[in-house]
């Protein structure tokens, strides 16, 4: 993970304002012009480049947008407004799952939620009565244009990104301060939002964290956030720099949020991998080890064990990661695809070996290469796995139970080829468009074998 930045000691003017800003011109790109990743994010942050977020604020400090224009708080607002919740409520909300009903009081947070269904006028009078901030979860679920500007995200970061919409009434606090385990973008929609950061008392915390106010100490940025504005306030891959306490607020705010962890998932395969290949990292722990306190020797061991997978990496050692991969790429949102929600079906010429093809939804597919998981098959030889997303259900995303069967077993979609099919599947995910008979395999029969089964998973089109 990249070192946490040094803030820069700036100017006088610097000082005084509440955190880095940006003031965007009268002309502001706005997200529903564009379809390429790259692009939504760029204008997600807008004048911003790209280049100078990630040298300059990624995981160093927040980061404010002014978005002085009518045209795009008019975009903002229609992200998600208090009508949106009203029909989505008659159609059928739970309270928990799609709804929590929240206030922070005498430095707890406490829960309204009632259970079962939610009731929109019990909602209403929560709000009114109570001063109750109203918490949706993934609205993108409805919304068509969260749905669209999410999965572009996803597309551009390579990980899971959810959102959440907060309502509070005027004069309220609806959550106390604390830390997250995802990255934020923060859009106010509507009305405006007061918000504090502090210096955190855990630097780079793995876990969501509610802080006792007497241990924040003062805030080192205090500002308003108003309609049509953006927020970067999560400049690190596991957790906030900043403690967040909002305070005053009015209006609603829509978070858009990611997570990544890669070292947990990367380091067992590895070990594995120098299981496979040296003796010595196969044997058994000393006798009674568990039972020792003096473990001098056996720590000189596992410094050598370390020693050898950094040999390794250095040297052109693989990273596995299949554990991450299947996990994203089987919960994230299937592509937007405009009007045409139901046009995911083969459609075009079927491939032959004089065709000519290209690849479809590279952004939405991931290959790894792990042990056979037929059950029928006992011998775990390799095999090359291609999972995909556009079979996934929008409805689901980031709700735990996406892609479930009947049966409650998570389902991935996707093909499987033996290992000796991965290098004409790289050469079909690295170039442009390519020849079937140029594929690197030994017969006619197994390349047409092999693009057939992509085209009738949309993985590719004859050109």
């Amino acid at each position: 993970m990249p070192k946490k930045g040094r803030r820069r000691t700036g100017t006088e003017e610097e000082h005084q304002t509440p955190c880095k800003q940006a003031k965007v011109e009268l002309m502001c790109p706005l997200l529903t012009k564009y379809d390429h990743p790259e692009s939504v994010f760029e204008s997600l942050i807008f004048p911003i480049k790209q280049e100078e977020f990630f040298r300059d604020y990624w995981e160093q400090k927040p980061l404010l947008l002014k978005r002085e224009n009518p045209s795009v708080e008019s975009y903002y607002q229609s992200l998600f407004q208090l009508t949106d919740l009203k029909s989505l409520v008659s159609q059928g909300l739970y309270y928990g799952r799609d709804i929590n009903v929240c206030k922070y009081v005498n430095g707890r947070k406490k829960i309204f939620n009632k259970g079962g269904q939610v009731s929109y006028a019990q909602l209403k009078k929560e709000f009114d009565q109570k001063k109750a901030t109203v918490q949706f979860h993934q609205p993108q679920r409805f919304k068509d244009e969260l749905w669209r500007i999410q999965e572009k995200l996803e597309c551009f970061f390579g990980s899971l990104v959810g959102s959440n919409v907060y309502i509070t009434p005027p004069g309220s606090q609806g959550l106390p301060p604390h830390y997250d385990d995802v990255e934020v973008f923060i859009l106010q929609l509507e009305g405006k939002k007061h918000w504090r950061l502090y210096q955190p008392t855990v630097n780079l915390a793995q876990e969501y964290n509610v802080e006792p106010e007497d241990k924040i100490g003062t805030p080192t940025h205090d500002f308003l956030l108003k309609a049509g504005l953006v927020e970067y306030l999560e400049p690190v891959a596991d957790a906030k720099f900043y403690i967040l306490s909002l305070v005053k607020d009015a209006g609603s705010s829509l978070y858009l949020g990611g997570f990544f962890s890669l070292n947990s998932d990367v380091i067992p395969g590895l070990v594995l991998d120098s299981a496979k290949d040296d003796i010595d990292f196969r044997k058994s722990i000393p006798r009674q080890l568990l039972m020792k306190l003096d473990l001098s020797e056996p720590s000189k061991r596992l410094s050598g064990f370390l020693r050898h997978l950094s040999h390794q990496l250095e040297n052109g050692g693989e990273l596995k990661s299949s554990d991450m991969k299947k996990d994203f790429i089987m919960n994230r949102l299937p592509p937007f695809l405009g009007t045409s929600f139901d046009s995911l079906t083969p459609g075009g010429k079927l491939p032959t070996v004089d065709s000519t093809i290209r690849l479809q939804f590279k952004d939405y597919t991931v290959i790894t290469v792990e042990p056979d998981q037929d059950p029928l098959d006992d011998t775990h030889k390799e095999m090359v796995y291609i999972y995909h997303s556009l079979k996934n259900k929008r409805e689901t995303h980031m709700m735990g139970d996406n892609n479930m069967n009947e049966e409650g077993v998570f389902q991935m979609h996707g093909l499987r080829f033996p290992l000796s099919h991965m290098d004409a599947l790289k050469q079909i995910w690295s170039y442009d468009t390519i020849c079937v008979n140029e594929l690197n395999l030994t017969s006619d029969a197994e390349k047409e074998n092999l693009v057939v089964s992509l085209w009738s998973e949309l993985l590719i089109e004859v050109i």
